[in-house]
């Protein structure tokens, strides 16, 4: 095993085993490059937690079955009002031109999709269903014309981890070295500044620290108090005597694909204070350990207080017809925006909303649940449905009933009135999910790690969370997932093209 020697060489080093460090290594090797990942825990990361959804477009062969048009100006017209500039026009028409071949690619390595498409809103299909409207398209018609562009992996059940064993499998398929339970420390730089290794924490004996790991998973994700008491021991572990100092040294690059910062608290709230009462969404590996390796040798940052938070009203489809109100009776934000837009405009309301519906709602809800739901959203809903309050109680009465008038004609709602908190706070019934977005800036032609200055770090390549990409401004369902492949590979192809 290479863990048995304390120096260990190769050409290009991945550091993290999600979704881009999976498409970097895959991308690499088929460069010609000898590649090694490494991985604080077992691989998977937040790619494995998450649904599996990929953002695409443009005539994918999933959607043509379907019978959706779509074009990739429509896609890019669509992206550009969503994204908001977050990278230049050229990358993002250069990801739309090819998103279709990057769905084909991925089928490639084993991901299978399927073009299934579900013929309500949603924040996320049944197990009918695998093409959907995922993101706010229906919201800006005056944009572009909408198309569904949400491919979920084909599983049933949320189908992250799916989406993950099947990269991971290719990268297996190409004899690719993959050291787990290998913590990163520290980037290594020759005296030109280029980076040519990282130092690392390799455990020996590793079986109670994967078990109890992978024990802590869920907790963490879901009662994260008692995930972080859990993994208390995973980390002692990792500071003991039998954890061995290694140095890997690469010949051509280092790709960091860490994760984000979201289970980072100190820089969560040094870069985000206002969002608290969110669950974070991630692994125990998301602590902001590749951002802050690439800062310590002089890389840039940026967007590091975008922080996506989401709050879903759907499913059941019923609770769009609802009005999503503030303490004073206005309008919130259009309600058919993604979930993570409506977070948006719930933090930025001081984390206070609540929906009005009436009974007619409540029932069509009820009925839609059987059809709509998965069984954990089955659980949101009535957790909702059942802590409701009859009436407005808290809200000013006369400007709701304004706010009512005017948006009759498209929303109409009848006494008697009930209210659901759609609030952001720690809830286990109805949680609000959150992930970010910022990280290191990169050269959008190689994925190169740049400095405050704009030159770029020689040798040091950065992806998915770990670096600003075409979500770092505004995420919706599959654009993290989508632009983890397109930056993975292109790190890796630009890492392995390096003498």
């Amino acid at each position: 095993m290479s863990q048995g020697r304390s120096t260990i060489e190769t050409d290009v080093l991945v550091v993290g085993f999600g979704a881009a460090g999976a498409c970097a290594a895959i991308e690499a090797s088929d460069e010609g490059s000898e590649v090694l990942i490494i991985d604080r825990f077992g691989g998977g990361g937040a790619t494995a937690l998450s649904g599996g959804v990929v953002y695409a477009g443009g005539g994918t062969r999933q959607q043509e079955q379907a019978g959706v048009e779509d074009t990739h100006e429509a896609m890019y017209k669509y992206l550009r009002r969503e994204t908001d500039n977050v990278i230049s026009a050229d990358t993002l028409g250069e990801f739309c031109r090819e998103s279709p071949r990057m769905l084909e690619w991925l089928e490639e390595q084993g991901v299978p999709f399927d073009s299934s498409l579900c013929p309500y809103k949603t924040s996320y299909p049944n197990n009918d269903y695998y093409l959907y409207y995922s993101g706010s398209e229906q919201a800006f018609t005056e944009v572009a014309t909408p198309a569904p562009r949400g491919h979920r992996t084909y599983g049933k059940g949320t189908s992250g981890r799916l989406f993950f064993d099947k990269l991971a499998e290719s990268v297996q398929r190409r004899g690719i070295e993959v050291l787990t339970q290998t913590t990163a420390q520290q980037l290594v730089t020759d005296e030109t500044g280029r980076v040519v290794g990282v130092k690392c924490r390799a455990l020996r004996r590793g079986r109670v620290h994967r078990v109890l790991n992978r024990w802590s998973a869920k907790p963490f994700l879901y009662v994260p108090k008692v995930g972080r008491m859990m993994h208390k021991v995973v980390e002692w572990l990792e500071h003991r005597r039998s954890a061995k100092t290694i140095t890997i040294m690469a010949r051509k690059g280092v790709i960091l694909a860490a994760g984000g910062f979201v289970n980072n608290r100190h820089m969560m709230r040094q870069h985000a204070p206002r969002h608290r009462g969110g669950l974070p969404l991630g692994t125990p590996g998301d602590n902001g350990s590749g951002i802050n390796m690439g800062a310590a040798v002089g890389g840039a940052t940026a967007h590091m207080d975008r922080i996506s938070v989401w709050r879903f009203l759907t499913p059941p489809s019923a609770m769009l017809d609802g009005l999503l109100v503030d303490r004073n009776g206005q309008r919130i934000c259009d309600e058919t925006r993604y979930g993570a837009a409506i977070g948006d405009a719930i933090i930025r309301n001081g984390g206070k909303a609540w929906l009005v519906i009436d009974d007619v709602l409540i029932e069509e809800a009820k009925e839609q649940l059987k059809e709509q739901t998965l069984w954990f959203q089955k659980l949101q809903v009535w957790y909702l449905l059942l802590t409701r309050k009859r009436g407005t109680p808290g809200i000013d009465a006369q400007a709701l009933e304004a706010t009512m008038k005017e948006l009759d004609d498209v929303k109409p709602l009848y006494p008697p009135y009930s209210l659901i908190d759609m609030s952001i706070r720690p809830t286990i019934g109805f949680p609000a999910p959150m992930l970010t977005l910022g990280g290191l800036v990169v050269d959008e032609k190689t994925g190169g790690v740049k400095r405050a200055n704009g030159s770029v770090i020689p040798g040091l390549y950065a992806a998915g969370r770990n670096a600003v990409g075409i979500c770092s401004n505004s995420y919706v369902s599959g654009l993290s997932l989508a632009d983890c492949v397109f930056s993975g590979r292109r790190a890796g192809r630009n890492a392995s093209a390096q003498l």
